[in-house]
């Protein structure tokens, strides 16, 4: 079983940058692959970025390549998500998510925080 809990939301101006953290619970943290999802409002919860757990391997959506930068501390049970250059459109609540497969696929997702809310201002 696996806790996550998510923080580092807040209210930003659009160009602004924050940055998520996401502590988890459990022993084998480090053989999880770890995600970051969101979900904008009337909107299906959508794919931002991974990291697979057995080699690094970062994946992406198009969305936010080059601007989100995911990233991991096993040592602290925690993975981050970076995010700079921020727009309007990244207004979302924004999800941790663990898995023990290498995928990007909302439903392989075992486990989830509770959220935290970003909100970009124009």
């Amino acid at each position: 079983q696996v806790q996550l809990v998510e923080s580092g939301g807040g209210l930003v101006q659009a160009g602004g940058s924050l940055r998520l953290s996401c502590v988890a619970s459990g022993r084998t943290f480090s053989r999880y692959t770890m995600g970051w999802f969101r979900q904008a409002p009337g909107k299906e919860r959508e794919f931002v970025t991974a990291i697979n757990w057995s080699d690094g391997s970062i994946y992406y959506a198009d969305s936010v390549k080059g601007r989100f930068t995911i990233s991991r501390d096993n040592a602290k049970n925690a993975v981050y998500l970076q995010m700079n250059s921020l727009k309007p459109d990244d207004t979302a609540v924004y999800y941790c998510a663990a898995t023990l497969r290498v995928t990007t696929r909302r439903y392989e997702y075992d486990y989830w925080g509770q959220g935290t809310q970003v909100t970009v201002s124009s």
